[in-house]
């Protein structure tokens, strides 16, 4: 091995030996060295193969690696040694890398600026969230200023039922329930079924007396109410057009029957929200046929027109037998009448 300390001029001749300059870099000694290696190397098997050679050449690689650590310590303690606020100052590479962020090594800067990238993110989650909860604040603000009647009522709902629950909890610790004939015992079933639970049918009965009900059944309820509506009208626009159809009614017929598909259109679209949030499949409805819906009604038209015939030549033919059958006293009546004037 050879020792850390060498004269100046033994090497200057190891960097000769290597065809180096000094201050060359460790990539530039190690590509040197392989390449003299492979030259001089004894198993090489080239034409200039010299053991002697090789001999300084690694000696030379030893000397010239041992120094280039030796400075690079130097230069290290050197800088540790120089100011502390120095190497602190900003230089102008900073700002070519890690956003200008940090300082010391480019791996304590790189540390730095990691840390910096969290702090920055975690900032951004915060204002990101404090912004989300004053845009709701400002939403439920809005829909409290437009209607501060409902809030007003609510408040005052609130407030009663609060003071009735207070004055319940007085009367029951004076006693005055003591004297009920229902105390102590269960409340009466509204349903008689084993199978359903008291506890249960009778809250969805108290929710249901006071219209509190589930938001699929008043979707179910509506959507059977308008279909009926809207077979009830077209049935009676196509009474009141009557027969025969004349080129002008049947224009007529033909504006009905478009805005008739355009309202089935939209329960249809009605349909598949109730779809969505009904929580039984069997429960789920399909849609309204247009085409269906105008040829029933067409024919609910034709039994009524059937029907309304029927019960006229029933009248006709029961006035008839009235004629036959009291005729002579009608026209004694009229006779005397006659006679008496």
């Amino acid at each position: 091995m050879f020792s850390g300390y060498k004269p100046k001029s033994n090497i200057q001749d190891y960097y000769k030996i290597l065809e180096l300059e000094e201050g060359c870099s460790l990539d530039d000694i190690r590509n040197s060295y392989r390449s003299l290696a492979k030259r001089y190397h004894p198993d090489s098997g080239s034409a200039t193969a010299d053991s002697e050679a090789f001999m300084k050449v690694e000696e030379a690689y030893r000397v010239v690696l041992s120094d280039v650590a030796s400075k690079k310590k130097s230069n290290e303690s050197n800088e540790e040694e120089e100011d502390p606020f120095k190497s602190k100052a900003p230089q102008h590479r900073h700002y070519l890398s890690f956003e200008g962020v940090g300082f010391g090594t480019p791996s304590q800067r790189e540390k730095q600026y990691m840390q910096f990238r969290v702090d920055r993110a975690t900032e951004q989650v915060l204002e990101y969230r404090k912004q989300r909860l004053e845009s709701q604040y400002a939403v439920t603000d809005l829909m409290k200023a437009k209607d501060v009647r409902q809030s007003k009522k609510v408040k005052i709902t609130q407030a009663v039922e609060r003071l009735v629950e207070d004055l319940i909890q007085e009367s029951m610790a004076k006693g005055d329930f003591d004297n009920l004939s229902g105390k102590g015992k269960p409340l009466q079933k509204f349903s008689d079924c084993p199978h359903v639970d008291p506890m249960t049918h009778n809250l969805n009965r108290i929710l249901i007396d006071n219209g509190y009900q589930p938001e699929w059944i008043l979707m179910q309820k509506e959507i059977r109410e308008t279909i009926e509506r809207l077979r009830k009208s077209i049935v009676a626009s196509r009474s009141t057009l009557g027969g025969p159809m004349t080129p002008y009614r049947q224009k007529q017929w033909n504006r009905i029957c478009e805005q008739f598909i355009e309202d089935i259109r939209k329960l249809n679209k009605r349909i598949d929200n109730f779809n969505l949030v009904v929580p039984i499949l069997s429960r789920q409805m399909v849609h309204f046929s247009a085409d269906k819906e105008i040829v029933r009604a067409q024919k609910t038209y034709e039994a009524l027109m059937e029907n309304r015939e029927a019960s006229n030549s029933d009248t006709k033919e029961n006035e008839e037998e009235n004629i036959k059958r009291f005729g002579w006293k009608s026209s004694l009546l009229k006779w005397l009448n006659l006679t008496l004037k």
